[in-house]
């Protein structure tokens, strides 16, 4: 008994003894992203959040499937690819848009909950100054805001989509193919990256901005701003400065449209919505105009996995631009920043 007695002492002292060395070799920024993952997870905003994603993902895919039938037969009946899996994400009845749609509206909404406060919340609450004074760097901050934020993201497009694969496979018994696999994996990537971008422009905001009200108001304004004005202004410039179509050669037509997909680039939903037509449309071939000495010679058959990419790079090059630009000034302002005030 004696000698059991010396074991469980010795073995519970060890165990401490391996708890206190998890805990030193254990990073800052783990700790503090562990800690935003978990406030993340357990916030109210981001539950309500995430029934409104799966009730917008669960109508998209009602829709997908009653009309999937109809998609099948026209794809037979014109001898193309089936690509089932792609069509329960771009095939709708009408009643509801497809689900990248959604995304293309919700992503940014998403992105603003969850980073209008990263900062000045803390700040204001007076936590900010208690972790500083911490042995820990300023960027180990924020980057664990930013990230934290992406892997709950990323973990979140990822269930819906494999949740997806799920359904379409016990409902229809049709197995994926790896092709079909791959590229809804790249657009579970790109859907991340767009709500990275709203992620680090809505941290940048939280961090000029000392009220959160001021910093949601803001980023809300610049997501209307894209979605519902910039259309308009672009509409607006082309009808004001483009010629009469009929006086303009086929060279300067095809000059003109290349501007105006140009300009409608810029918008970061547009960008969006291109990448990701793109991969789950084969048959896509380019995002543009194409002139019969392109289309000439081309076999009308879907685009690999590889060509797609090859179209969709500037679109996703675009946004990973947006995103690093907007970390980047995020963290120059917040290096920059007085947290004792």
């Amino acid at each position: 008994m004696k000698n059991q007695a010396v074991y469980f002492k010795g073995h519970s002292s060890s165990e401490a003894k391996n708890r206190e060395t998890n805990k030193s070799t254990s990073s800052p920024f783990s700790v503090i992203m562990r800690k935003e993952v978990a406030d993340i997870v357990h916030s109210w905003r981001f539950v309500v959040l995430l029934v409104l994603m799966v009730l917008t993902f669960l109508g998209a895919m009602y829709g997908s499937l009653s009309n999937i039938g109809n998609a099948i037969s026209d794809s037979r009946e014109h001898h193309t690819h089936l690509y089932m899996y792609l069509k329960l994400l771009t095939t709708t009845d009408g009643t509801l848009p497809p689900f990248h749609i959604f995304i293309s509206f919700l992503g940014p909404l998403l992105g603003i909950c969850l980073g209008f406060d990263a900062m000045n919340a803390e700040q204001n609450n007076g936590t900010l100054i208690r972790l500083m004074a911490q042995p820990i760097y300023r960027d180990n901050v924020l980057l664990a805001k930013f990230t934290s934020s992406l892997v709950v993201i990323g973990a979140l497009f990822l269930s819906l989509a494999l949740l997806m694969m799920g359904g379409g496979l016990l409902i229809t018994g049709v197995r994926i193919e790896a092709q079909e696999f791959l590229r809804i994996i790249f657009f579970v990537i790109i859907s991340t990256i767009y709500v990275a971008f709203w992620i680090g422009l809505s941290i940048l905001l939280s961090i000029k901005f000392r009220q959160a009200a001021a910093s949601a108001l803001t980023a809300i304004g610049i997501w209307m701003f894209f979605t519902v004005f910039y259309p308009m202004l672009v509409n607006l410039i082309v009808k004001a400065f483009m010629p009469d179509p009929a006086f303009l050669s086929a060279t300067q037509v095809m000059s003109y449209n290349h501007i105006i997909i140009l300009l409608r680039g810029l918008s970061p939903g547009q960008t969006y919505s291109d990448g990701v037509v793109t991969l789950l449309m084969p048959s896509v071939r380019s995002l543009g105009p194409l002139t019969m000495q392109q289309m000439a010679g081309a076999i009308p058959s879907p685009l690999s996995l590889r060509e797609s990419l090859m179209v969709v790079w500037p679109q996703v090059t675009g946004l990973v631009a947006a995103t690093l630009f907007c970390f980047a000034l995020s963290y120059y302002l917040f290096m920059r920043k007085e947290v004792r005030t």
